[in-house]
């Protein structure tokens, strides 16, 4: 069983930036990690996910060049750098580990985390 915890979120202004941390028990390997978000009313989206054998990374066109995904292997943490951060950044991001490659898709990862809220006012 994989326990994710993760941490950082907060409210900022716009034009911002927060620093959010995933840490994983380390029970269980998962070689792909990943970021989603979930604002209120809609569906639960994909915003980064980063594969430590090979330390590719992949971004949803919404974050491409603000968010920067990366992982420290001996802590089993990933992190996920929100810069300039806009008011349609808030919501609640939700840490997850899955084995496929680089999966931009929520029903391939097999845990998840409980969440860290993300408030970014205008």
């Amino acid at each position: 069983q994989v326990q994710l915890i993760e941490s950082g979120g907060g409210l900022v202004q716009a034009g911002g930036s927060l620093r959010l941390s995933c840490a994983a028990s380390a029970s269980t390997f998962r070689n792909t990690r990943g970021w989603f978000r979930q604002a209120p009313g809609k569906e639960r989206e994909f915003v980064a996910a980063l594969t430590w054998r090979s330390g590719l990374t992949t971004y949803a066109d919404s974050v491409k060049g603000r968010f920067t995904i990366s992982g420290d292997n001996a802590k089993n943490t990933i992190y996920l750098q929100m810069n300039s951060l806009k008011p349609e950044d808030t919501a609640v991001y939700y840490c997850a580990a899955g084995t496929f490659l680089l999966s931009t898709t929520k029903g391939s990862y097999d845990y998840w985390g409980q969440g860290t809220q993300v408030t970014v006012s205008s």
